[in-house]
């Protein structure tokens, strides 16, 4: 999980963001990331430099910065200082997945789950042409939604860690993903968090995420305009994912 590239952010990459790394723990992210990076190097020229966009607290860069030298941009000043904690190797830049613009190209270009938070045609575009825009030519990318249209189901799962550093801190969470309406390209998850804190109640905080949701072909077609060559990749739980070579 990663944070959206929108201004109207949720609870979890704002004041909560000191929780993340307890719902989303680094340690759960070892087995994706490799099959990140096997696809990141088949996608173009064996990548050097690599460009994540919408970075979230790190967890994906704390394995691939053993393999590329990492760039990590997000919106979120609390994510950035979490990740930076966790991987001071890596640049660090505060951006938008749409309109980013640096200065220099990179070897191949990764978005994991922070292009979720993208909910319609012409924002995924705008991110895609951001990707595209800071890829060398005949370089890789690497886009993992969650979801396409034609994969989406509606579902409850549950979960949480607790802080190994002796702070005293654990959360639980349920997550409810369900999409009121299937003729739009949005979907909702809700989050119930239950927050412990040592010698304190455990309180409730709720949080509503807004996710995009989109058909495979729209996908492919967006990538190709963007100007990468895409096919769809299944991945070892059952997801799409698009992976792009620059022309």
């Amino acid at each position: 999980m990663a944070t959206p590239s929108g201004s109207d952010s949720p609870k979890l990459y704002n004041e909560l963001a000191s929780w993340f790394h307890l719902l989303s723990s680094p340690k759960d992210y070892g087995e994706e990331a490799e099959f990140a990076r096997s696809l990141l190097v088949d996608a173009g020229s064996t990548p050097a430099t690599v460009l994540e966009l919408g970075s979230g607290g790190g967890n994906n860069a704390y394995y691939l910065k053993a393999h590329f030298k990492m760039t990590l941009v997000d919106l979120s000043k609390g994510m950035l200082e979490l990740s930076s904690k966790m991987n001071p190797e890596c640049e660090h830049v505060e951006g938008d997945m749409r309109t980013l613009r640096l200065d220099r190209l990179f070897d191949a270009i990764f978005i994991h789950d922070a292009i979720m938070y993208l909910t319609s045609e012409t924002e995924l575009s705008v991110a895609l042409n951001t990707a595209a825009f800071h890829c060398k030519p005949g370089g890789g990318a690497l886009f993992m939604p969650d979801v396409v249209r034609e994969t989406f189901v509606s579902l409850t799962t549950h979960g949480g860690h607790d802080s190994e550093d002796g702070d005293g801190r654990s959360i639980r969470y349920i997550e409810w993903t369900f999409d009121p309406d299937v003729s739009d390209t949005t979907y909702t998850v809700d989050f119930a968090y239950l927050l412990r804190e040592r010698d304190r109640p455990v309180r409730v905080v709720h949080d509503t995420h807004r996710f995009g949701i989109f058909p495979r072909e729209t996908w492919l077609k967006l990538l190709r305009d963007s100007g990468f060559e895409p096919r769809a990749v299944q991945d070892p739980w059952g997801r799409e994912v698009f992976v792009g070579k620059k022309l």
